[in-house]
C-alpha cells in the first residue's frame, strides 16, 4: 500500500508539472456579448466605435444558405443592448470587413459582393462608393496607416489594394502566391493589421492558416514571407500594444494569440454547443476580433457558416452551423493568462 501512494503522488506530480503549461490555454469564459435579431445572417465584420459601440455587419448567409441583399449593420452598446439596425443602402448583402478612418471618421464597409469599399452613414444606412478595384476580386478585410492610407485585403486575386484618405481607384500595393490559396476554406488574404511601428504588414490566409508578414519601408510593400503556419482556418486580427497577433481561428473555433516571433502565447475560448433555440454557446467559426475602448475584452463575431452552403465543401464545424437560427457576437477577457514554469 505504501508502494502504491508514493507511486500515485508521483504519478500526480507529474501529471500537475504536465498541465500547468496549459494554464494559458484557456477554453472557458466566452461570454455572449449580443444575440442578433431573429431573421439576421451570420455576423462577419465587427469594429469598435470611438464612441464605444461595438458595430457589426452581416454575411448574407444563414443556415438555410445565401439570403438576398441589402446588407446589414448592426450597432450594440457596450452593455450589449442594440442601439440601431441599419440596412445598408446599395449594398449587397455579402458585407465584410469596417472600420472607422482614423482622420475623416468616415465609416467604411466591403461590400464583398460587388467588389468595392463603400462610405456608409452609421445612422441612416446611407452609402456612396468610397474604393472600387478590378478584377474577380474578394475584397475582405481593411486597415490604414499613419498617413490616412486605406489597404484591403483580395482573398481571390491575392492583392493588398491600397488608396489614398479620400477613396478612388485602387492600386495594388502587395501581391505574393503566399496571399493565394488552394485550401479550404478557399480564402486567401484575410485579416490585416500593421504592426506599431508600420514596418511590417500582418496577413492572415485563411486557406493556408498562416500568418504572412508584408515588410513596409517607406510605404513600400517588400517581399512577404509566413510568419507563422498551422493557424487552423486564420481569420481576422488584431493586434494588442505589444504587437502580440490575437487571430480568430474560424476551423478551430478559437483565439490564437501570437507573439511578435510566432510563438504561441495563448489560445482562448472555445465552441460549447448549439442550444434548443438555435444559439451557439462559446465561438462558432469566428471571424472578427476586436478590443474594447478600454481594452479590457475582445469582441468577437461569430459567423457560423456551414461551408458546405457557402463553398461545398464540409468543415469540422458545418453540421453544428446547419443548427443555428440565431447568430450571436461574444466577448472574452483580453488577458493572456500566465504559463506556469516559463522563466520569462
Amino acid at each position: 500500500m505504501k508502494g502504491l501512494c508514493a507511486g500515485l503522488a508521483g504519478g500526480l506530480s507529474l501529471w500537475a508539472i504536465w498541465v500547468a503549461p496549459a494554464i494559458a490555454w484557456d477554453r472557458g469564459h466566452v461570454e455572449t456579448f449580443a444575440v442578433l435579431p431573429a431573421g439576421s445572417t451570420g455576423p462577419e465584420g465587427l469594429t469598435v466605435g470611438s464612441d464605444g459601440n461595438v458595430y457589426v455587419t452581416t454575411f448574407g448567409f444563414n443556415s438555410a444558405g445565401a439570403v438576398d441583399g441589402p446588407g446589414q449593420l448592426f450597432v450594440y452598446r457596450p452593455d450589449g443592448q442594440l442601439l440601431r439596425h441599419v440596412a445598408v443602402a446599395g449594398s449587397t448583402s455579402h458585407l465584410l470587413g469596417l472600420a472607422f478612418h482614423p482622420m475623416t471618421r468616415a465609416l467604411l464597409i466591403i461590400d464583398f459582393g460587388a467588389g468595392k469599399v463603400l462610405n456608409v452613414d452609421p445612422v441612416t444606412g446611407a452609402s456612396s462608393v468610397f474604393m472600387t478595384v478590378t478584377g474577380a476580386s474578394g475584397l475582405n478585410a481593411l486597415t490604414f496607416d499613419r498617413s490616412g492610407n486605406v489597404y484591403v485585403s483580395d482573398s481571390f486575386q491575392g492583392f493588398i489594394w491600397k488608396t489614398g484618405p479620400a477613396g478612388g481607384a485602387g492600386t495594388v500595393w502587395a501581391t505574393d502566391p503566399l496571399l493565394t490559396t488552394t485550401g479550404v476554406p478557399p480564402f486567401g488574404a484575410n485579416g490585416i493589421e500593421f504592426n506599431k511601428a508600420q514596418d511590417a504588414l500582418l496577413v492572415a490566409n485563411t486557406g493556408n492558416d498562416t500568418i504572412v508578414t508584408i515588410p513596409s519601408t517607406n510605404g513600400v510593400a517588400g517581399k512577404a514571407q509566413v510568419l507563422v503556419n498551422s493557424i487552423n482556418g486564420a481569420d481576422g486580427i488584431v493586434l494588442d500594444a505589444h504587437d502580440n497577433i490575437w487571430v480568430a481561428a474560424n476551423q478551430a473555433d478559437e483565439i490564437v494569440v501570437i507573439d511578435p516571433s510566432g510563438k504561441a502565447i495563448a489560445k482562448l475560448g472555445d465552441f460549447n454547443g448549439v442550444d434548443d433555440g438555435g444559439v451557439p454557446h462559446g465561438l462558432l467559426f469566428p471571424a472578427s476580433p476586436a478590443f474594447s475602448r478600454d481594452g479590457k475584452f475582445l469582441y468577437v463575431s461569430n459567423l457560423g457558416l456551414d461551408l458546405r452552403l457557402a463553398v461545398g465543401a464540409q468543415a469540422v464545424d458545418s453540421q453544428w452551423a446547419a443548427e443555428v437560427k440565431r447568430y450571436t457576437v461574444s466577448r472574452i477577457r483580453a488577458d493572456i493568462p500566465p504559463i506556469s514554469g516559463e522563466d520569462d
